[in-house]
This record gives C-alpha cells, sequence and structure tokens, in this order.
C-alpha cells in the first residue's frame, strides 16, 4: 500500500493567473522556523496559495512573511509539535492550516490555540454564513476556513470504460483503484454508502463500513491507499479509480477530459481547511491580520482562481467574473461555486469522541498499512 503527500499538492504549472509570479516571496524563509527576522511565520500545505499572494499581502500591510510549504499530514503535523505544545512553547509558526477534526483537537480537546484577535478582523463579516458556527468552534474564536473542499470519487473514464456512480461500482473496476489515507474521508464516503449518518459519527455507527472496506482490501478490489499523487495516476492511466478531493481533480480534468469526479449517488463529504494561531505563537495580532486579509473578497477570488476549491468567502463569484478568462468560467464550475443541489448531496464528518476518535484512527492505520 502506498502513502500519499496531502490533498493539497497540486500539478506543476497549474495556476490560472500567472504561474510563477511571486515564486520568490512564496518560497522565502522555507525552514526558517526560528523566526529572528520577526516576520510573522506561516505554514500550510504544498501549493495552497497563489503566487504573489505573499508579495501582496506584504506591501498592503507592511508585515513581513516567512511562508513555509511544511504541513504534508495531520497526524504527521501534531506529532511534531505536540511535545512543544504541550509545555505551553512556540512551534516557531504563527499560523498554520489545518483540518476541521484536529482543529477540534487544539481548540477543544488540549486548549493549544490562541485566540485570534478581534480588532484585527475588519473582513470577518464576509464569512460565508453556512460555515459561521460549526461544532469545532461555534463563535469562530479560534479559526477561520481557508479552503473548503468535497470529498468524492475521481475516475479515468478511458480505463472504466463507463460512468462511475456508486461505490459498489467503484468496487467491481477492472482496473487498479485507490483509497485516501484521511480516515475521515475514506470511512466517511464508506458510511455514506452504507446509509450511516457521517454528521454524528461514531465506532458503532462506523462498523459496517470499516467491515466493507477490510472485505474490499483483503479480496485485492481497493489496491492502494494514497495521498494526492492519484492526480498523476489517474491522468497518466496508473489508476482507474480513487477516492479524490475535488480541487486536485479540477487542475487534471480541464487538460484531461477523461478523468472526471463524481459525488456519489448515496452522498459525499464537505470539510474545510482552518487557519489557527497555534498556542504560544509570537505575532497573534499579525496572524489575524494575515488571515483577514483573505476574506476580502478580491483576495479570496485570486485565491480561488488558483487552488479551484470552494472559497468560505461571500462575493468571491463577482470577483472571479471581474478578473475574466479562465478565472470567470470558474463561476459555472458548481464544484468551485457549488450550487444548492449539490451542497444537498454533501455532509460534514461530525466530532468523533475522544475515545471513538482513538479507536477508528488506531484500526484505520492498521488497515492501510496492511
Amino acid at each position: 500500500m502506498t502513502q500519499g503527500v496531502s490533498r493539497r499538492r497540486f500539478l506543476a504549472g497549474a495556476a490560472v493567473l500567472g504561474a510563477g509570479v511571486g515564486a520568490s516571496a512564496l518560497l522565502a524563509g522555507c525552514g526558517g522556523g526560528a523566526g529572528s527576522d520577526g516576520s510573522l511565520q506561516v505554514s500550510n500545505w504544498t501549493s495552497y496559495i497563489d503566487p504573489g499572494a505573499v508579495r501582496r499581502f506584504e506591501r498592503d500591510t507592511g508585515i513581513r512573511v516567512t511562508y513555509t510549504e511544511d504541513i504534508n499530514d495531520n497526524n504527521e503535523w501534531f506529532a511534531k509539535n505536540r511535545a512543544v505544545l504541550a509545555r505551553q512553547g512556540w512551534i516557531g509558526r504563527d499560523s498554520v492550516v489545518l483540518d476541521d477534526w484536529i482543529a477540534n483537537r487544539l481548540i477543544n480537546r488540549l486548549d493549544w490555540a490562541e485566540p485570534m484577535r478581534a480588532d484585527r478582523l475588519s473582513n470577518r463579516g464576509n464569512l460565508l454564513p453556512e460555515l459561521a458556527n460549526p461544532p469545532h468552534d461555534p463563535e469562530r474564536r479560534f479559526s477561520l476556513p481557508w479552503q473548503v473542499g468535497l470529498t468524492g470519487i475521481a475516475y479515468n473514464r478511458s480505463i472504466t470504460g463507463r460512468e462511475i456512480r456508486t461505490f459498489d461500482e467503484f468496487l467491481a473496476i477492472d482496473g487498479t483503484t485507490a483509497v485516501l489515507t484521511e480516515m475521515r474521508d475514506t470511512v466517511g464516503l464508506v458510511m455514506r454508502a452504507t446509509g450511516a449518518d457521517v454528521t454524528r459519527p461514531s465506532a458503532a455507527a462506523a462498523e459496517p463500513a470499516f467491515t466493507e472496506l477490510e472485505r474490499a482490501v483483503a479480496d485485492g478490489r481497493i489496491d492502494a491507499f494514497t495521498g494526492n499523487d492519484y492526480v498523476n495516476d489517474l491522468a497518466t492511466g496508473n489508476l482507474a479509480a480513487a477516492f479524490a478531493w475535488s480541487g486536485d481533480v479540477a487542475q487534471i480534468t480541464r487538460d484531461n477530459p477523461d478523468v472526471r469526479f463524481v459525488l456519489p449517488e448515496s452522498g459525499g463529504l464537505i470539510w474545510s481547511d482552518n487557519h489557527i494561531i497555534p498556542k504560544g505563537a509570537r505575532r497573534p495580532a499579525a496572524a489575524t491580520e494575515w488571515i483577514d486579509w483573505f476574506y476580502d473578497p478580491t483576495n479570496a477570488a485570486r485565491l480561488t482562481a488558483y487552488v479551484q476549491y470552494i472559497s468560505p468567502v461571500q462575493g468571491v463569484a463577482e470577483e472571479l467574473t471581474r478578473l475574466g478568462g479562465a478565472a470567470a468560467r470558474l463561476v459555472d464550475d458548481p464544484l468551485v461555486v457549488p450550487t444548492p443541489d449539490l451542497l444537498a448531496e454533501v455532509a460534514a464528518f461530525g466530532i468523533l469522541s475522544e475515545e471513538d476518535a482513538d479507536t477508528l484512527d488506531a484500526r484505520f492505520a492498521a488497515l492501510a498499512g496492511a
């Protein structure tokens, strides 16, 4: 079984807006976590920001930024930083971007997140109302979404020879298949296929999904557990189908229409990645200004045009239209600007109890490493 890198590592040169613009700013200070130069220290996933954004932020705010693309996996990030956070030390970062479930762990289970500075959030009102009161942070004191994405099935029509609409059809493919290394994405998608309510997850509710997955792995109907490398493998024909994230597949579908993304008939998943200020951050006010800057619709639209995930910011569709060209065409893509019908097909994986989370994580790790 192969282990992937992250959901946000995109194909080289996939930018809609001027590939390579601002590359020096984007990569400035990689590995410079000590922050001895007094700059704002930001960690994010690979290729999860538009080129030139760091430079424009510095110009608009006067705040210097050391931007590092060093988050590859939520569990890996936690394992790397937990010892320092536990003793209330500084991990060398003032802003990080992490999934909902680990945001809940930092905010509620461990008290390892700093509140944002309310007086630096002039654009907070642009947050989509649907994202304003999540279970992990009901008042949005500690987190704001960076981007929102969907989990479904991607497949290469030239290999499958037909459309894929259900989990059973996915398992019946005569070709190599893969599911995701993120437990909540893979188990959640199969839970929906079994009729379970992913918004109220538990170990008991996930049992039928684990049974299906374990049987499929044993029978060879699932060949791999993978990160974003499914994207290139789908394009080159090394994979027939995979559990996938919408923004990743959007990049390659425009170059290879045989690769398609679909929400299963049983339903897909919706999730968000969150800006969080970790405990002990040295520049929490500047970190708040950082996320607030991206909540200006113009800046948010440039980010969306590059990463092609769903923006959490109101007014982005109008700004994409103003940008014109390929950016404007994204307004008609429901995977970027979702319609009510599409949103009715997805659900967010809810918060697991601490005991159930540990149980399911351990069971999934054993399955993925088989």
